[in-house]
C-alpha cells in the first residue's frame, strides 16, 4: 500500500523537481516504510510506501524496467497472482518474490491498455511508457484506491490525495460549485453522478473501473470492464450452487489474508461480517493464526428505544459467532466521547470532501484506530454483502412471483416465510403488491416522510442545471434514483460507478493514515459476478430469505446467526444520543451557517430554518431517522468544508 504522486510534461519544458518534492513532503503526514522518487527529463514519479504484504517488503517503487523502457509507481495489492503467473509465464523460481507492481508492469507490457481487465485486487497505478511517450494508469473496479489529477496546457500532475496537489503554485484552489450542487441535490447516499468530479475545480479523479492515458497532451478515460455479467449460471442442484459459492468466496477471502502483520475484521451480529470471519478463520487455522475482531456497541447510558426485533447492542450475537468459529481474539468498544458532530473536522481532513454517512462516522474511524493499536495490517469487512453474498429480500422476490402470476408458489412461500418469521402469512401482501406494481406508490401510497427535504437552493440548482444532469443518470427531482424495483436498483449500484466513491474514498484514506488496508471480500469482482449470475430462486426459497449465504455457512456459523430471521442488528442508533453534550454548540453552528451569505447561496434557506426551529426545541435521541436532524448535520459538514478550503466571497 502506498501514496503515489507524479508529474508529466508534454512539452519541451524540463521537470521542476521542486514541484515533485513538495508533493512528497506533504505526504509525510502519513506513516511510511520507504519513500523513493524517480525522474527523467519529462516525468517525475514518487512513492510513499507502506509495506503490507510479504512481497512488498523492500519493494523498489517507483521502478524503472530498463529492458522494457517502462517506469511505474503503484498503490496496489493484486489478488489473482497465481493466474497472472501462468498468463505472463513468470519463472517459477521468481514467483514468491515478484512484487505486485512488477506484475502490473508485465501485464501492461503484454496487454497494453487492455491490461487492467486482467487484474483483480485494489489498485491505482501510473506507468510511463518511454517508447510510446505516454502515461497510462488505472483504478480498480470499486475505487478502493484513490487517484486524483490536474491537467493544464503543459503538464499532467497526479496524486493519491488532493492536498499535495494544492501545494503546487500552478494549481489554484477553487470551489467546484457543480460538485456541491450534485451533492446537495441528491437526497440519497450518492455524492455525485459524475464520478470524475471533486470539490476542487480543475482537480478530477480517475473513476472506478477506468483507465487513463495521456498522449500528446490529451487525456483519454476508458471504462475497461463492468461488474455485472450478461448470462445466468445454470447448475443441476441447490447443493452445486452452494459448493460453487463456497469455492469463489473462500478464494476471495483467502487472497485478502496476504500480510506479514496481524489480520483483523469488523464483526457485527449478522450474516455478512459473520461469513467473512467464518471463512477467514477457517483458513487462518491452517497456519495457527489468530483473527482479531472489532465490534462497536452503544454507551452504557444509552436507552434503547427501538422495536423488539431490532438489536442495537449486538454483543450477545457477536459472541455466539466468536465462540462457534474459534481462533478469534474479539474486541468491543463503545467509543465513549465520540459523536457524529465531534468527528466532522477529522473526517473532512481525511476525506478532502463532504460525506453523507455522518451517523456512522464515530465508529467507522474508531475501529481503524483500535485495529492500528493491535498491529493489524489487513482489516476485513463485509460492507457490500447486502448486494452480493446475502442478497435476497423475500418481499421483493415474492413481488416477482406475483407479477409472473405464480400465485400458488407465492402462497406456499408466504406460509413457509410466516412460519420462520412469525405473524399471519397474508400480512405482507400489501407490501408485496406495492413492490410488484410500483405505479401504486406513485398514486400516493408511498410513505416518504423520513426522506430528506431538498437541501439545495432552488436558484443555485437552476443556475447549475443540476436536475437536468441528474435526470440523465436516472435521478428525479426528489433526488432519488428512479427505478422500478430493488433488482434494478442493485444493478444501478454496481453499474453507476459514482455510487462507490464516498465510502471507498474513506476506506482508502483511513487505511493510508493508519497504515493498514481495509478489504472487502464480499465485493471481490469474482464474487459480484457470481452472485449476479445466480438465479433469483437461489436467494429466496422455502420461506428463507438470503437463502444462498444461509445454506453456504452451514457448519461455519452457528444456527442462531445463520438462520436468524426474527431480529436484526442496527448500527448507530445512538448517534443522536452521543450528540447531547454538544447539541447547543451544534445549534449555534447552524445559526452561524445561516448568517453566512456566501454559503447560503448553496442552501435552501426555508428548509434549514424549519429544521433549526424544530431542533432548537430540544433533541429527541429516539428520532434517529428524523430528516431535519440529518439535514442540519449534512449542511454543517458542507459548511465546514467550505470554511476549511475556500475563501468566502
Amino acid at each position: 500500500m502506498s501514496a503515489i504522486a507524479g508529474i508529466y510534461h508534454f512539452n519541451d519544458e524540463p521537470i521542476n523537481l521542486e514541484h515533485g518534492r513538495r508533493m512528497m513532503k506533504d505526504l509525510e503526514k502519513f506513516p511510511a516504510d520507504d519513500v523513493q522518487t524517480w525522474h527523467s527529463d519529462k516525468v517525475f514519479l514518487g512513492c510513499h510506501a507502506q509495506w503490507i504484504t510479504p512481497e512488498s517488503i523492500g519493494e523498489k517503487l517507483p521502478y524503472y524496467d530498463h529492458e522494457r523502457k517502462l517506469a511505474i509507481t503503484a498503490d496496489a495489492i493484486i489478488d489473482n497472482r497465481d493466474e497472472l503467473y501462468e498468463r505472463l509465464q513468470v519463472d517459477k523460481r521468481k514467483r514468491k518474490e515478484i512484487t505486485d507492481s512488477e506484475l502490473i508492469l508485465l501485464s501492461y507490457h503484454k496487454w497494453g491498455e487492455e491490461s487492467p481487465k486482467y487484474l483483480i485486487g485494489d489498485f491505482a497505478f501510473m506507468i510511463w511508457d518511454e517508447i510510446k511517450q505516454q502515461v497510462f494508469g488505472a483504478r480498480d473496479p470499486s475505487g478502493y484506491r484513490t487517484l486524483y489529477y490536474f491537467k493544464n496546457h503543459s503538464r499532467f500532475t497526479f496524486c493519491t490525495t488532493i492536498e499535495p496537489l494544492l501545494t503546487l503554485s500552478y494549481i489554484e484552489k477553487q470551489l467546484n460549485e457543480n460538485y456541491i450542487a450534485e451533492f446537495l441535490a441528491i437526497t440519497g447516499m450518492i455524492d455525485t453522478v459524475d464520478a470524475r468530479m471533486t470539490p476542487f475545480k480543475n482537480i478530477e479523479q480517475v473513476p472506478p473501473f477506468h483507465s487513463i492515458s495521456i498522449v500528446g497532451g490529451k487525456i483519454h478515460l476508458n471504462q475497461y470492464s463492468t461488474f455485472t455479467p450478461k448470462g445466468k449460471l445454470k447448475l443441476r442442484s441447490n447443493e452445486e450452487y452452494v459448493e460453487a459459492f463456497q469455492e469463489v468466496f473462500q478464494e476471495a477471502v483467502n487472497c485478502r489474508l496476504r500480510t506479514f502483520r496481524e489480520i483483523g475484521s469488523q464483526l457485527s451480529g449478522g450474516l455478512d461480517s459473520g461469513a467473512v470471519v467464518g471463512f477467514a478463520a477457517k483458513e487462518l487455522r491452517k497456519e495457527n493464526k489468530t483473527l482479531h475482531t472489532f465490534s462497536y456497541f452503544p454507551p452504557k447510558d444509552f436507552v434503547d428505544f427501538t422495536h423488539k426485533k431490532i438489536i442495537t447492542d449486538e454483543r450477545p450475537y457477536i459472541k455466539k459467532t466468536v465462540e462457534y468459529v474459534g481462533g478469534i481474539s474479539d474486541h468491543y468498544y463503545d467509543f465513549e466521547g465520540r459523536s457524529s458532530y465531534t468527528e466532522i473536522d477529522d473526517f473532512i481532513e481525511v476525506m478532502e470532501m463532504p460525506y453523507k454517512f455522518a451517523e456512522n462516522s464515530f465508529w467507522l474511524r474508531g475501529i481503524f484506530d483500535k485495529a492500528h493499536e493491535k498491529g493489524v495490517g489487513i482489516l476485513l469487512n463485509g460492507d457490500k454483502g447486502n448486494s452480493t453474498i446475502s442478497w435476497g429480500s423475500a418481499l421483493n422476490y415474492y413481488a416477482i412471483l406475483l407479477k409472473r402470476f405464480k400465485w400458488i408458489q407465492l402462497l406456499q412461500e408466504l406460509h413457509k416465510y410466516s412460519m420462520k418469521t412469525g405473524g399471519a402469512r397474508y400480512r405482507l401482501l400489501p407490501y408485496i403488491i406495492r413492490n410488484g406494481f410500483p405505479f401504486i406508490n406513485q398514486m400516493g401510497v408511498k410513505d416518504r416522510e423520513l426522506e430528506l427535504p431538498m437541501l439545495i437552493n432552488p436558484e443555485f440548482a437552476e443556475r447549475t442545471h443540476v436536475y437536468s444532469k441528474l435526470r440523465e443518470f436516472g435521478i428525479d427531482n426528489s433526488g432519488w434514483l428512479v427505478s422500478q424495483n430493488s433488482y434494478e436498483q442493485r444493478r444501478i449500484v454496481f453499474d453507476k460507478l459514482s455510487t462507490w466513491n464516498s465510502g471507498n474514498t474513506l476506506n482508502a484514506k483511513l487505511s493510508l493514515r493508519h497504515k493498514l488496508w481495509k478489504r472487502d471480500p464480499t465485493n471481490d469482482i469474482r464474487v459480484v459476478r457470481f452472485c449476479f449470475s445466480v438465479p433469483e430462486d437461489q436467494f429466496v426459497q422455502n420461506g428463507l430469505d438470503r437463502a444462498l449465504i444461509r445454506r453456504s455457512t452451514e457448519g461455519i456459523l452457528p444456527d442462531e446467526i445463520r438462520l436468524n430471521q426474527q431480529v436484526r442488528g442496527i448500527q448507530a442508533a445512538d448517534w443522536l444520543h452521543r450528540m447531547i453534550p454538544n447539541w447547543n454548540m451544534f445549534i449555534e453552528e447552524v445559526k452561524e451557517l445561516i448568517n453566512e451569505s456566501y454559503v447560503m447561496n448553496f442552501f435552501n434557506g426555508e428548509v434549514l430554518m424549519a429544521a433549526l426551529s424544530k431542533s432548537e426545541k430540544g433533541l429527541r435521541p429516539e428520532c434517529m431517522s428524523d430528516p431535519d436532524y440529518r439535514t442540519l448535520l449534512r449542511a454543517v459538514i458542507v459548511f465546514r468544508l467550505v470554511k476549511k478550503y475556500f475563501e468566502r466571497g
